[in-house]
């Protein structure tokens, strides 16, 4: 049972509450579980109505292998979500899936119109796109997602979208995702079994790209690049399309890894280490600089070098935006063809000079995706962290299915208020402190991640030793 408390006072939301349903997000990672409920209000901005976190236990790679370990994990989430807004009522998620089960395939599909004479309506591009669903795939395999890229209409090339336009066969190209069966059999079983209905699974990258793209970095062309926990997951876009996605199985789990091996200390220390003290960029360390791990059992400290954690931390991020740059050649766009550059999001992202080393290693501009460009001004602060993008996003992808009518939604809610501050515990027993942030904050957010080093100095001086000062 959890320990998480809510503060009573809340504040009035801005519509109606049936006009809009509420879509909740669940984001089954490798280290962590989130749970995030939310609704739109009047200016199409998302309202955080109830957040809730867990570790994550049975996940690895983004795989569900321990499907009891992850049942609890979800129930946790599940649970502060609830008690951080009492009145919410939770049955049916959008779920994010990884891996590196996943795959994608590209094909073409047309189809000769019944009624020539009438304009294009949406009923025929929905026919469309569910004819893809019977592409042969291989065995073992099983369709996730059908994404529609350019359309043609008779003769007519690249129509964005063909609704209104006349003509005799429609036909598109389409990015097809899928994954494993097994995989999905056990993301969709822990969901099950934890008390809700799976309303949709969508890719993590794709879900990520909703909640920190803008338009005009649809329009430009971009990178999305998700650090997670146990995958990388990456979604490109071109002229305005889906041209492709992957799932690379390293990220931040394996460099917490590497640094425990590498430096021969627990990994709850390594995961420390990585996360206030580590570098993308050794370059950028103190040569001079130590960290005083405390000994086991009555054994001496060990001091390590912060240079030597910058070096671990940037081979494995190297090699995983290797992988990116090897991506990008595949379909063409690695030589700066992306004008929007490469967006880092998820919690890896925060490691400090990982811009630089992104564009050194890729050719391309890089910056940090923040979720809170689709959050209401009061939002949660602790939700502006590139941590929670994926399920930002999966509550995006719900709205985009109501708004499109291709799900039906339930809107006959009971009144559910938005809570004015929340306290919520994260399995360990340590407090997490959720205040909203206060109009205009997203900006000061920003520098205060970009700055993360500057965070933690004064508390590096009683940690860090440095050669030849003899007061440290």
């Amino acid at each position: 049972m959890s320990n998480s408390q809510i503060n009573t006072t809340v504040m009035p939301i801005q519509i109606p509450n049936n006009e809009q349903p509420i879509i909740i997000g669940l984001d089954i990672g490798t280290t962590k579980i989130a749970v995030i409920a939310g609704r739109k209000n009047e200016f199409g901005k998302l309202d955080i109505l109830g957040f809730g976190r867990s570790n994550s236990n049975g996940v690895r790679h983004g795989q569900v292998l321990n499907i009891d370990e992850t049942i609890k994990a979800i129930s946790a989430a599940l649970q502060d979500c609830k008690t951080s807004n009492p009145n919410l009522e939770i049955n049916e998620v959008y779920v994010g899936i990884a891996g590196h089960h996943i795959k994608s395939l590209q094909t073409r599909g047309d189809m000769v119109r019944q009624n020539t004479d009438d304009e294009i309506i949406q009923k025929e591009i929905d026919q469309l796109i569910a004819d893809q669903y019977k592409t042969y795939i291989p065995a073992g395999d099983q369709i996730i997602d059908v994404i529609a890229q350019e359309f043609t209409v008779d003769n007519f090339q690249n129509i964005p979208n063909p609704i209104g336009y006349g003509g005799v066969k429609i036909g598109a190209n389409f990015h097809i995702i899928t994954g494993d069966k097994n995989a999905i059999r056990n993301i969709n079983r822990s969901v099950e079994r934890a008390g809700l209905y799976s309303k949709d699974l969508v890719l993590q990258p794709l879900a990520s790209a909703a909640a920190v793209m803008g338009q005009e970095d649809f329009e430009a062309g971009v990178a999305i690049v998700d650090i997670g926990g146990g995958t990388t997951d990456l979604a490109v876009f071109y002229e305005g399309v889906l041209k492709h996605t992957a799932v690379i199985p390293f990220a931040g789990e394996n460099i917490t890894n590497d640094i425990k091996t590498g430096l021969g200390v627990l990994k709850t220390q390594a995961e420390k280490m990585k996360t206030q003290f580590g570098f993308a960029l050794a370059d950028e360390a103190k040569s001079n600089a130590f960290i005083t791990i405390p000994g086991l059992r009555g054994m001496p400290a060990k001091e390590i070098s912060v240079k030597n954690l910058a070096n671990i931390i940037q081979a494995r991020m190297s090699e995983i935006l290797g992988f990116v740059t090897y991506h990008l050649k595949q379909v063409g766009l690695d030589n700066k063809a992306l004008n929007g550059g490469i967006i880092l999001t998820g919690g890896g992202s925060q490691l400090k000079h990982l811009i630089q080393l992104t564009e050194f290693e890729t050719g391309l501009n890089a910056r940090i995706g923040f979720p809170n460009e689709h959050l209401t001004a009061g939002h949660i602060e602790e939700l502006a962290k590139p941590t929670y993008s994926t399920c930002i996003g999966l509550i995006l992808k719900g709205y985009d299915d109501y708004e499109h009518n291709r799900k039906q939604f339930d809107k006959g809610f009971k009144r559910v208020d938005v809570p004015n501050g929340l306290k919520l515990s994260i399995n360990n027993g340590s407090e997490l402190n959720l205040e909203p942030q206060k109009v205009g904050q997203e900006i000061e957010n920003r520098k205060t991640l970009t700055g993360f080093w500057d965070k933690f100095k004064d508390n590096l001086i009683n940690i860090f030793k440095e050669e030849g000062d003899s007061h440290l």
